[in-house]
């Protein structure tokens, strides 16, 4: 089934457009085009250079405040591009919310377009996970990301339900697994940093290897296991653990209780794409993905 929220606002050119010319003239003249509808905001083409990123929800719009404070701080310490603002938005009396404009970052998402260099991507992937996910007591807070596993047992257990006739894999099989990671020892280090939503459509590739991370409108702070499930969405075991290695360091080592509740935010990951995305192969063809290679 899908579940996609309605839009609370009207989102469209000639509002984008008022919005460039009252906030930033400079940019009003360029083409403009929508290109990207989701849960969350909508997103535009701004000449060739730009995007504009523009909230649909109000549940959304404190998302785009994490963003405006977090990436341009993060963007000159990580090894991939992510879409820092170049721009900031400010609320006016016909639209009610932050808004952005953010670099164009080139590349096709991986789970439309599989990168063709494995070993590469799995080591670039670890480096920007080792250096994003630094202790942040300061963080973002998302209530819906970062937190212990185990408090997602119930939806996950009922998503499983909802959808188990037509999974690529046994449901007792995802049910042993998924008992083994919330059964897992917590994640008793600091909060760190983290993606929150890191999974292959959020991910660009470039000439066939990883080139960036986008849509950091999760980004929180937590467990580091909810971005390492992003292992599995992509690569086999041997594959996953050159991740794994990239990822740690001397001072954090990944253990094996981290690396169990990784596989188990994969399944609770893929089980809520099934289960609210019926309507979208290329979502439903990831979900897949993430769930034959966690079992595998």
């Amino acid at each position: 089934m899908s579940n996609i929220p309605e839009a609370e606002l009207s989102i469209d050119e000639p509002l984008i457009r008022r919005l460039l010319g009252d906030q930033h003239s400079d940019l009003v003249d360029l083409d403009i085009s929508e290109f990207a509808n989701g849960w969350d905001n909508v997103m535009f083409r701004l000449g060739p250079y730009l995007v504009v990123r523009v909230p649909r929800r109000a549940v959304a719009a404190q998302l785009v405040l994490h963003e405006q404070t977090w990436l341009p701080k993060l963007a000159p310490s990580l090894p991939l591009a992510i879409p820092a603002p170049v721009r900031i938005g400010v609320p006016t009396e016909y639209y009610p919310w932050h808004w952005s404009v953010l670099p164009w970052l080139s590349g096709k998402a991986v789970g439309v377009d599989p990168f063709t260099k494995p070993d590469a991507t799995a080591d670039s992937l670890g480096a920007f996970l080792a250096a994003l996910h630094q202790p942040t007591p300061d963080g973002p807070e998302n209530p819906y990301r970062g937190q212990p596993l185990v408090e997602r047992d119930g939806i996950t257990r009922e998503r499983l339900d909802m959808v188990r006739h037509e999974l690529p894999v046994p449901a007792d099989a995802v049910e042993r697994c998924w008992a083994a990671a919330i059964g897992a020892p917590a994640w008793d280090g600091p909060p760190v940093l983290i993606h929150g939503d890191l999974h292959p459509l959020n991910m660009l590739a470039t000439d066939g290897q990883l080139s960036a991370i986008i849509d950091f409108g999760d980004i929180t702070t937590g467990d580091p296991a909810t971005d390492l499930m992003v292992s599995w969405y992509l690569f086999d075991d041997a594959t996953s653990n050159r991740v794994r290695r990239a990822a740690e360091s001397a001072v954090r080592p990944i253990d094996d209780a981290t690396w169990l509740r990784a596989r188990g935010w994969t399944i609770s990951h893929a089980l809520t794409i099934l289960a609210s995305s019926a309507d979208s192969p290329t979502y439903r063809a990831v979900a897949h993905q993430g769930l034959q290679n966690a079992l595998g």
